[in-house]
Formats: structure tokens, C-alpha cells, sequence
């Protein structure tokens, strides 16, 4: 029997998709640089149907790579190629990774006809809100905002919230280790993630936790952030927090960026912790401003949105504090949401920076590097002047808080030229980044975007330690190959 027809004796034809036109869907992310056609596209509404198909994929030699809502920016859920054999050889034998690379590189290049795309967003039920032990138990097709409004009223709330919430996943957000404007006081999403149960290289499942101490080995640390590469999330525990009393949520302007990063660096030195502290430049703020007309000052050189919260007894004081530092750092204008409505605003604005994008720019590349506070007005400026080298536009946004910085570079795909120069505008910010101390990822993962500069960030010996977990897991590559770890 062929493979189509095993899937489809599996899990149904209608949770099978294979003609063209259906899976031209599903050749890229969020991330366009690259476009890869896969051979199917499969539905599975169970773990046991996960089961069932990568076992088919083992007997049929075919990579299979998990995907959510797509809308990663590193083309981490791209349907590379990557033929299963003689990795089976390197796993029988024992051998070294130097034999696992001899074989990569000996076999790789088949089309993208030898990968299987399995979309995890029909296996999406929150199955279990427990506020007595403050988790819930949510499969991984789980839309992020769909969690979160689920718990209004309850007084607890699923803290990570990358800007993508109203669509991203919470498998793809456990699989990238997302994080968003909370992150500077709530953490990313590894440290809201009780236990997961995932499906392994050999078809067998594995689940751990949600009870941590029965386990020596911190299992879900090494798969969160793993990107698919080592397993698939077929369920998640995560963790529920508190929400709390009350917030406060202000709108400074500033002349420029170094201005509103200096304040930033200023108000975590004198002991406030926001919630979240997030940066936008002129650049994108004419955007932002032409789709909700919120009413930014158009000479503004950059806008910090602040957000404290806890008791309100101690809110008030907390804000003032904000507000003089700021001010002291050249804020022209400092101003409190005085409206739910005001905040809710303040916070679309940031959050759909990515979309209001396209009234700058054809097409975008969305970079991810982190920085020491102290070295972000630095990257703010090399961004748009590495933009300048390029011919190209450079914009930025930040999670100013915690020094994760997201320059946008502005350019037309339909210009292989173009889209040349703008690769290596990414690559050279994101190599400026690794100069000043910092990372090329701080929640968008690696993908195949970043795979290149892997080699800059970690010495041979880091590298070697991860293909050998990649190898413990994964014999023989079947999960999303070609992406993480270079070769």
C-alpha cells in the first residue's frame, strides 16, 4: 500500500491533504524567505493518531515536521527534506556524530516531497482547568488567547503572551519557548510548563510530570524550546498565575530610541520591576499610527508602553516613580491610560506591529536578538545603520525590559535581489548582537533562519553536546530536519 493511502486508511481521508493546490498552504511560515512544498499534510485529532503516523513515516522513510498556526518567524516549521537513511546505520552501529554528519551530507538535497507537514490545530481542546492546583490541561492546537479567555473571571491567567496570542499555538509557543511584553516579570514559557506528554522517533509516549520531583532529569526543560526536533507536544500542563489587582498602564514619548532605552535601563536600576516595558520607533509608529489613529505625536522619536501591576495600594507610588524617571530622561510626554478601553488600545497598537508592517513594506523579516539593557540604544542604531549599508529600511520594536530587540527589515520578495540583501542585513544584526554580549534568539527560536550563525553563537564542543541529546531522541532524523543545529 502506498503511504498516501496508509495515511488515509489511518486517519481518514478528509484529515489528509495531498494535491497541490492544498499544500501550497503550507510551504512557508511566517518567515517568506524561503518556500518549501511537503509531500502531505495530515490532521491527527489524537495523540494515538500522532502515533500512527510517525510510525507510518519511519516504514515510509519520510521527515515529518509539527506545525501550528504557522506563524513562526525563523522558518522553523519549513518542510526541509532529509532522507531517514543511513542514519539507522550510525544509530545501530553507536557511532560518533562525525558519522551522523558523514551521512547527512552524503544524502541531503531530496525535494521537499519526502516530508510530511502534520498540523497539530485539530487537536485543540483545553481539557482540564484546575485553579486548585492552578494549572490547566490544554492540547498543544490550543489557540493562546483562547486559554486566556477561558480563565476570565477566575482570577488566574496563563501569564506568556508573545504578540501573536490571538493565533499562535501554545504547542508552537512550548516548541519555540515563546515569551512576549510579560516576559521582564513573568518569565517565557518554559517556567509556566508543568509537564507535557509527547510523542517520540519511535512512536512511543512519553509523558513527564506535572509533578517535577519524581523526576531526576529536567525533561521538559531540554523539550521546550526544541522545535520540534526531538519530540511532538501532544499535551501540555501549564501553569496558571494569580492575576493581578490592578494595573497601571502609561505611554511615554521620546526625542529617540536611546532616550526611551536609557530610561528603561534607569527604571530597573532603582528597583521597579514592570510587568512590561515596550519600545517602538518612529519607524513603525507611523504605521501603527496610520492603522488605529491613537494619536502618537509625530515627532516622536520613540514611545515606551509601561506596564505595572499589583496591589493598588502600592500602584500609585510605583507609577509617579515611573513617571519621574522618565521625565528625567527627556520624556515630552507622560500619560496613564485613564480607560480600560485607553489600555486596550495602548496594547493593540503593540501587538499588531506586525501587521500594520505592510503599510510600510511589501514584505518584512522579523529578527530576534537580545542584548544586554545596557547595549540596546547601541543595536537600535547599528539596526538602521546596517539597513542603510543594505539599501534597505530598518524599523524597530523591543521588549525594552528584558534587551530582546526586533528590527524589521523592510523589503519586496518579489526581488530575489532584494531579498538577498536583506538575508544579509538580518545575519549582520544579528551577528552585531552576538559582539555585544547577547543571543540571535530570544523566543523566535533558531529555524533554519539563524542556523548559519549557530557556529558564532556556541563553540564546537556546545554544538556536539546538543546533536548528541538530537541523537538520543532522534536516531534517525526524522523530526523536522535541517533546522536548530547546524550540520
Amino acid at each position: 500500500m502506498s503511504f498516501l493511502a496508509d495515511l488515509r486508511n489511518a486517519l481518514g481521508r478528509e484529515n489528509v491533504l495531498s494535491s497541490p493546490s492544498e499544500l501550497a498552504v503550507y510551504d512557508c511560515d511566517a518567515f517568506t524567505v524561503e518556500r518549501r512544498t511537503p509531500g502531505a499534510v495530515v490532521f491527527p485529532r489524537s495523540t494515538q493518531d500522532v502515533v500512527e503516523v510517525v510510525k507510518l513515516c519511519r516504514r515510509h522513510h519520510v521527515a515529518v515536521v509539527a506545525r501550528g498556526a504557522g506563524t513562526s518567524r525563523a522558518g522553523g516549521c519549513l518542510p526541509i527534506s532529509s532522507p531517514l537513511l543511513p542514519f539507522k546505520e550510525c544509530a545501530t552501529a553507536g557511532l560518533p556524530s562525525s558519522a551522523w554528519e558523514h551521512a547527512r551530507e552524503n544524502t541531503v538535497g531530496q525535494a521537499s516531497s519526502d516530508t510530511l507537514v502534520l498540523m497539530l490545530t485539530r487537536m485543540n481542546k483545553i481539557l482540564k482547568i484546575d485553579l486548585r492546583n492552578r494549572m490547566a490541561v490544554v492540547e498543544p492546537g490550543v489557540v493562546n488567547s483562547q486559554l486566556a479567555l477561558s480563565l476570565l473571571g477566575t482570577g488566574y491567567h496563563f501569564a506568556p503572551d508573545p504578540a501573536s496570542q490571538t493565533v499562535s499555538t501554545l504547542g508552537g509557543n512550548a516548541a519555540t519557548n515563546a515569551g512576549g511584553p510579560h516576559t521582564l516579570k513573568y518569565g517565557v514559557t518554559v517556567n509556566h510548563i508543568l509537564g507535557l506528554e509527547a510523542v517520540l522517533a519511535d512512536g512511543g509516549v512519553l509523558q513527564v510530570g506535572p509533578s517535577a520531583s519524581a523526576r531526576p532529569l529536567d525533561l521538559v526543560g531540554i523539550l521546550i524550546g526544541s522545535e520540534g526536533t526531538l519530540a511532538i507536544i501532544t499535551k501540555l500542563w501549564v501553569r496558571l498565575t494569580p492575576t493581578p489587582q490592578d494595573n497601571r498602564v502609561i505611554r511615554a514619548v521620546f526625542k529617540s530610541p536611546d532616550d526611551a532605552c536609557n530610561a528603561t535601563g534607569q527604571i530597573i536600576a532603582a528597583g521597579v520591576i514592570p510587568a512590561a516595558m515596550e519600545l517602538m520607533d518612529r519607524g513603525i509608529l507611523a504605521a501603527v499610527e496610520e492603522a488605529f489613529h491613537f494619536g502618537f505625536p509625530a515627532d516622536a522619536g520613540a514611545v515606551l508602553i509601561i506596564e505595572v501591576d499589583g496591589l493598588t495600594v502600592g500602584l500609585d507610588r510605583q507609577q509617579e516613580r515611573v513617571t519621574e524617571l522618565c521625565r528625567r530622561f527627556g520624556a515630552s510626554d507622560v500619560a496613564q491610560a485613564t480607560s480600560a478601553e485607553e489600555k486596550a488600545m495602548l496594547w493593540k497598537c503593540r501587538r499588531s506591529t506586525g501587521g500594520t508592517i505592510g503599510r510600510l513594506s511589501p514584505s518584512s523579516i522579523t529578527l530576534d536578538g537580545v542584548v544586554p539593557r545596557t547595549k540596546l540604544p547601541h543595536l537600535i542604531r547599528r539596526a538602521v545603520e546596517i539597513g542603510r549599508k543594505y539599501n534597505l529600511r530598518v524599523v524597530n520594536v523591543a521588549h525594552a525590559g528584558d534587551g530582546n530587540l526586533h528590527p524589521l527589515v523592510l523589503f519586496d520578495e518579489r526581488d530575489r535581489e532584494q531579498v538577498g540583501r536583506a538575508t544579509a542585513a538580518g545575519r549582520e544584526i544579528l551577528e552585531e548582537c552576538i559582539a555585544a554580549g547577547g543571543s540571535i534568539s530570544a523566543e523566535h527560536g533558531i529555524g533554519v533562519e539563524k542556523l548559519a550563525l549557530m557556529s558564532r553563537q556556541f563553540a564546537p564542543s556546545d554544538l556536539e553536546a546538543m546533536r548528541r541529546v538530537r541523537y538520543a531522541f532522534d536516531p534517525i532524523g526524522i523530526f523536522n530536519p535541517g533546522k536548530t543545529i547546524p550540520t
